[in-house]
């Protein structure tokens, strides 16, 4: 080879390798927020077993069923009929709860509603950019729901704490953090901002709220603050507030996580104090809510952390001392147990998600929060489909799961519910809402 086609060669690697790194590069720096079409267009090409869409005669006797349960008398006997009717695959999607990217649903989404017979959504601020968008999505979602054959409705979810943790912010009411609250507020005024909060969550088509935390700490702004007792008042006001709005309460985070400074969604933790500790000061809020709430009014959702002084090796989340023998047995709560999100750092650096469905199933979760990627959700559900199939999960395990997701839905959500649109902007933000805000804080 001549000095000239060396120098042409070396020209020709060098564009190629340029190339390369560019599109690279390109891929490197998209977030995800950024690609929801390139998502959406790769759906069907992530697509993992366990799908099980349904044929028309299939979806025909499904709707036969429906119509059968809409005439029993009793909840209990509408819930027993759809459970022992449903397949498999249906009844792992009643008990997973997801997110997508967008603001409207994607691709993503809705294959897992319409293939995988997901029952529950959860948005966050990449969902939302302003309160007659989001009732239109949560509309549009709820619609999906409607065209399913069971015609079940969305539990849809948000995180709408106050403080820091307030998606939306721009848009909605300032709602304070529990720790302001917990400075200056009365128990009547907790009730009050918890109440003004759930009316504009509802007029935006939400019906499920992840507050109140009842974790006791001083330094966390989430938290009422070290008092357990004030703590479990205040967290039953917030309760009482939303659902005396139609918008159901979950406190979390299960057994109080107010003691570790290390954050969940990046990695692991334990919690030191023994079960006496625990029991007088961190677990009291559970507790009273527990004894002294409907279980209906509330879900409880379970931390990552650790606590050897139940279980030395797993998470809560994952852990069936915790989930069964401590908050069902001993503490007697009989409603249904969240996990907190699967993709947090604390356990999925050390769980492939399938283990982790298969797992916090098995431990007696009830609703498996899976908040972001499409593939980590397709992991989830396959994992416990392959679960149950294979008998490391008992079906009376997932049918006790259903049965309370399914319960909940029966007595909370019996129709369907299209908010209005049009009167949405009047209500989230409102300088009612706003007033009310301010003069509980002295502004």
């Amino acid at each position: 080879m001549n000095k000239k086609q060396l120098v042409l060669l070396s020209a020709i690697i060098t564009i190629v390798l340029a190339l390369g790194a560019g599109t690279w590069l390109w891929k490197t720096v998209q977030k995800p927020e950024q690609n929801v079409a390139t998502q959406n267009a790769e759906t069907k090409k992530r697509e993992k077993p366990g799908s099980s869409k349904l044929t028309k005669e299939e979806t025909k006797k499904k709707q036969v069923v429906r119509q059968e349960v809409n005439q029993l008398p009793t909840v209990d006997d509408k819930v027993k009929k759809l459970v022992s009717s449903m397949s498999l695959e249906e009844k792992v999607g009643q008990i997973m709860m997801v997110g997508f990217y967008g603001t409207e649903p994607s691709s993503s989404v809705t294959d897992m509603i319409e293939n995988k017979h997901i029952g529950n959504i959860i948005l966050f601020s990449r969902n939302m950019k302003s309160p007659k968008q989001v009732a239109n999505l949560n509309n549009d979602l709820q619609r999906l729901a409607q065209k399913q054959p069971y015609q079940l409705p969305f539990m849809i979810g948000v995180d709408q704490e106050g403080g820091d943790i307030l998606r939306m912010q721009e848009k909605v009411s300032p709602i304070p953090s529990q720790q302001a609250l917990g400075d200056v507020a009365t128990a009547k005024q907790v009730y009050d901002v918890a109440k003004l909060n759930a009316t504009e969550l509802q007029a935006m088509g939400f019906n499920t709220n992840f507050a109140p935390v009842l974790d006791i700490s001083d330094r966390d702004k989430r938290s009422f603050g070290s008092d357990a007792k004030k703590t479990y008042e205040y967290g039953k006001q917030v309760v009482k507030g939303l659902n005396d709005t139609n918008i159901t309460g979950v406190v979390k985070h299960f057994p109080g996580n107010g003691r570790t400074n290390v954050d969940p969604h990046k990695d692991t933790s334990a919690v030191g104090a023994n079960q006496e500790e625990l029991e007088d000061s961190d677990i009291y809020p559970f507790k009273q809510m527990i004894n002294e709430v409907d279980p209906d009014d509330f879900f409880v959702l379970v931390t990552h952390v650790k606590y050897p002084a139940y279980d030395a090796k797993k998470p809560a989340s994952l852990s069936p001392v915790i989930m069964q023998t401590l908050l069902r047995d001993k503490l007697g709560y009989k409603g249904i147990v969240v996990t907190d999100d699967l993709e947090m750092g604390a356990v999925n650096k050390y769980y492939t998600y399938k283990d982790m469905g298969k797992e916090a199933l098995a431990a007696g979760a009830d609703l498996l929060l899976v908040c972001h990627e499409y593939d980590h959700q397709l992991d989830v559900y396959n994992g416990i489909v392959e679960g149950v199939k294979s008998g490391e999960i008992p079906e009376s395990r997932l049918n006790e799961a259903v049965t309370r997701v399914l319960t909940h839905k029966m007595k909370k959500l019996p129709t369907f519910t299209f908010v209005d649109e049009s009167k949405v902007n009047d209500i989230v933000g409102s300088a009612e809402h706003k007033k009310v805000i301010g003069n509980i804080l002295g502004q």
